[in-house]
């Protein structure tokens, strides 16, 4: 398929674009941002039911919109005495930035029993253009841990700073950049979507 060596990835999110470069570094294929090929502006209604619903969107508009494949991903923290909220919600909890994000999660936790187990979870979506839809590929991974009262360190975004990974005893804010790509829900799904990158690729035992 023509303009297969490129992948574009389908976010307007700098630090998620930043992880994802960053995961796929061992893919010798060319990524691109939108801005790259000049869909920076395009924006996607989220509405989907679920995470793999989300990325699905996301994915097909942006590849429909390059004719180049694409690679997308939702993801959301699920917290089990919530009943799995925010989940697909995660980036929508209150208006505000993230520190108020977290500030509103501790609210509605706030008459609940510790520990707060949670788990991170993200799903990707593979798109390669086709006819006349195109055809989609899924991977979900997961990181487990819980949600702490007081945020701690500095790296990550979003919910980082309170959720402590499991076994660990540090937040996901005190892993280094590259420490937090080895162990991270987004860096689960992305290596569990690598062999359909291979297959689509033609780059079989080149990774």
């Amino acid at each position: 398929m023509q303009s297969m060596e490129r992948l574009l990835l389908a976010s307007g999110n700098r630090d998620k674009l930043s992880e994802l470069t960053a995961l796929l570094v061992d893919v010798p294929v060319q990524l691109l941002a939108p801005a790259d090929v000049g869909l920076d502006q395009l924006e996607v209604l989220e509405d989907g039911v679920d995470y793999a619903a989300n990325a699905a969107l996301k994915a097909a508009a942006f590849s429909q919109a390059s004719s180049l494949p694409c690679l997308a991903d939702d993801s959301g923290l699920e917290v089990a005495a919530l009943g799995g909220a925010p989940g697909v919600h995660s980036a929508r909890l209150s208006p505000g930035d993230d520190a108020q994000r977290r500030a509103r999660l501790l609210e509605l936790l706030a008459g609940h029993p510790q520990p707060w187990t949670a788990r991170f979870v993200s799903t990707v979506c593979l798109a390669l253009p086709g006819d006349p839809q195109p055809q989609l590929h899924f991977a979900q991974g997961e990181c487990r841990g819980q949600i702490v009262a007081q945020a701690r360190g500095v790296g990550g975004f979003g919910y980082d700073p309170i959720f402590v990974v499991a076994g660990t005893g540090r937040t996901m804010a005190e892993f280094s950049f590259k420490e937090k790509n080895q162990i991270s829900h987004r860096a689960d799904a992305v290596a569990r979507i690598k062999p359909q990158l291979r297959a689509a690729f033609g780059l079989d035992g080149t990774l």
